[in-house]
């Protein structure tokens, strides 16, 4: 059963490890470790386990995402990086351990002094501090580029007509499609697609980012133009990105962590240069092999 994929919902169009850093060598010149950040993470996952019927694709993952940090999860096809970030956005259920946005728990709720499973309206509220730009555009196609923009921010921000046009505009600017306000889907180019969906998200001022493959369905030559929205944006502010990815490349250039994911359990982790330089598993050595 294929689980790495993102797949086109009603729930996606409405929504919108910690593990221990491998072993360096004795002698890893000019590699800098990486350290945690200090103070609390915006997100925890903390024994976090996924099954598929007798498929078991996340197996006990530990991992804390920093406030403004960039993490780039890379790996094979069918390790489970994208089932991470739907848990992370509540398109899927864990099947154990914890998940913590921004110091509360997304999946459970104390209801008279004990853990109860969330609610619609607990899942709703953590859901809004948490963005994601899937591998499909997921646009209305009926919306303009400005309508498609606003309204989130409308119905579920509760921002005037006036309020929520100025903060798309503004962030339809960043993404280089100012001029697009009133053409459709169907008028647009697959990159300036996935930028108004990278819009989408940000205009609702999320704490954290997910981008899931967003490359993934694009024509080749419109992968660059989307990769640099990107990074235009990792550079700006203090709003903590989990990028999965292929794309190594960008992954080395855009991030402060790269976690390395295999059959469903984080592999190795460390800085872009550790683990592109000087990798410290077999496992990870084999899957970079793939890239040179």
């Amino acid at each position: 059963m294929k689980v790495d994929t993102a797949e086109q919902s009603s729930a996606e169009r409405s929504a919108v490890a910690e593990a221990p850093v491998s072993a360096q060598a004795g002698e890893q010149a000019n590699a800098a470790k990486w350290e945690p950040a200090r103070g609390e993470p915006v997100v925890r996952f903390r024994g976090v386990t996924k099954t598929f019927g007798d498929l078991e694709v996340i197996k006990g993952i530990d991992l804390d995402i920093y406030p403004g940090e960039k993490i780039a999860v890379i790996g094979p096809s069918g390790s489970g990086k994208t089932t991470l970030g739907r848990m992370l956005m509540t398109l899927e259920r864990p099947s154990g351990g914890t998940i913590e946005v921004d110091g509360e728990n997304l999946w459970q709720m104390e209801v008279r002094g004990r853990m109860a499973p969330a609610s619609d309206k607990h899942l709703h509220r953590i859901r809004g501090k948490i963005g994601m730009v899937f591998q499909h555009f997921n646009l209305f196609p009926h919306m303009s580029v400005l309508r498609n923009v606003t309204e989130a921010p409308r119905k579920v921000l509760g921002l005037s007509g006036e309020e929520a046009r100025e903060r798309a505009v503004e962030m339809l600017g960043k993404v280089g499609l100012a001029d697009k306000l009133e053409m459709y889907p169907s008028q647009l180019s697959g990159g300036q697609k996935q930028r108004v969906a990278i819009a989408r998200a940000l205009v609702m001022r999320p704490k954290v980012m997910v981008f899931d493959e967003v490359t993934s369905a694009l024509d080749p030559e419109l992968v660059g133009e989307v990769l640099e929205t990107i990074r235009d944006i990792a550079r700006e502010g203090d709003m903590a990105m989990m990028l999965i990815t292929h794309e190594m490349d960008f992954a080395r250039d855009v991030s402060d962590r790269v976690v390395f994911s295999a059959e469903g359990r984080i592999v190795e982790q460390g800085t872009p240069q550790q683990i592109f330089e000087t990798p410290q598993s077999e496992r990870l050595k084999s899957f970079l092999s793939r890239f040179r």
